[in-house]
């Protein structure tokens, strides 16, 4: 749809020089086209520059930077600003640039060594020449020592026991001496 302008207005008063009718009979302003004050023609302009795949919906000021050399209406940027803020896509996928709400819950500080440790793995890794896939992580929260234990994927829990005394316990006994 596009607008056809009558040939009878007047638009070489001083007041209308920046619009003029082209050769088609549409009226433009500064070489854009005039949209008029429809909203189904608004929407459809609005919906082909956010949604469609190659758009990929842009924020409210890209949008208008997009929209800009080549249409034109009343409240252009306030319309747009709406349209993106109302997406529920937009809504859903896109992240607040705010700082998070509330103050700060700082951990508490351990006393002394090995009183706090935390404990992990890491997998994904190929097999070892002694069978190992895994990496086992013990880590002080006081000292920040950490240990890096290979084991199999596959390890049980009692074995991971046997595991952490023998290697963890018995190095912790000698350090504190």
């Amino acid at each position: 749809m596009v607008l056809k302008v009558k040939r009878h207005l007047d638009l070489g008063v001083p007041k209308y020089k920046s619009y003029f009718v082209d050769e088609q009979g549409t009226l433009r302003f500064e070489g854009r086209l005039v949209v008029p004050k429809v909203q189904s023609m608004k929407y459809l302009i609005l919906k082909e520059a956010h949604e469609t795949l190659l758009a990929i919906h842009p924020g409210s000021t890209k949008m208008y930077h997009d929209l800009k050399p080549y249409y034109s209406w009343t409240r252009m940027k306030r319309e747009i600003a709406k349209y993106v803020a109302e997406c529920d896509t937009c809504r859903r996928v896109k992240a607040e640039h705010q700082r998070p709400a509330g103050l700060l819950q700082p951990l508490k500080i351990p006393e002394w060594k090995w009183d706090k440790i935390e404990m992990d793995f890491i997998t994904g890794f190929p097999r070892s020449q002694k069978g190992n896939n895994a990496i086992f992580v013990v880590i002080d929260n006081f000292s920040k020592v950490a240990h890096f234990l290979p084991v199999k994927e596959t390890i049980s829990a009692s074995q991971l026991v046997e595991l952490y005394v023998a290697r963890i316990v018995t190095s912790m006994a000698f350090q504190k001496k």
